[in-house]
């Protein structure tokens, strides 16, 4: 992949627009997209502003393919999703577990609900 590829990798990871990333550098949105499309190479330092304008180190920016590929935790294991849990920073955990205690709790009153509803 090249690195206009690894910019639009990046900067749609991030949810940014190429008018937000062009206004950052202060460059035209149209030599920005010729960038990223691949129809002109930017110099090392316009890379260097590029990754700082997308909030990411240079070294990030390279490895595009590695740092966002897409993550499906439902086919892991239960060791490999509690170490991808583990990832995460405490505010993400505590709403990840918020998310799971909830989805438990419903499951456990529909379960309730469906005894009673069988009992009468």
């Amino acid at each position: 992949m090249n690195i206009g590829e690894q910019i639009k990798k990046t900067r749609t990871a991030k949810n940014l627009s190429q008018k937000e990333v062009a206004l950052a550098l202060e460059m035209d949105q149209a030599q920005f997209s010729r960038i990223e499309n691949g129809k002109t190479d930017p110099s090392f330092s316009t890379i260097e502003k590029i990754a700082q304008a997308l909030g990411v180190e240079l070294v990030e920016l390279v490895n595009a393919d590695d740092i966002f590929k897409e993550v499906n935790s439902y086919d892991k294991s239960i060791f490999e999703k509690l170490a991808l849990v583990d990832q995460l920073e405490e505010k993400e955990k505590s709403a990840f577990f918020s998310i799971l205690d909830a989805l438990v709790s419903k499951k456990r009153l529909k379960d309730t609900l469906a005894h009673a509803l069988n009992s009468i």
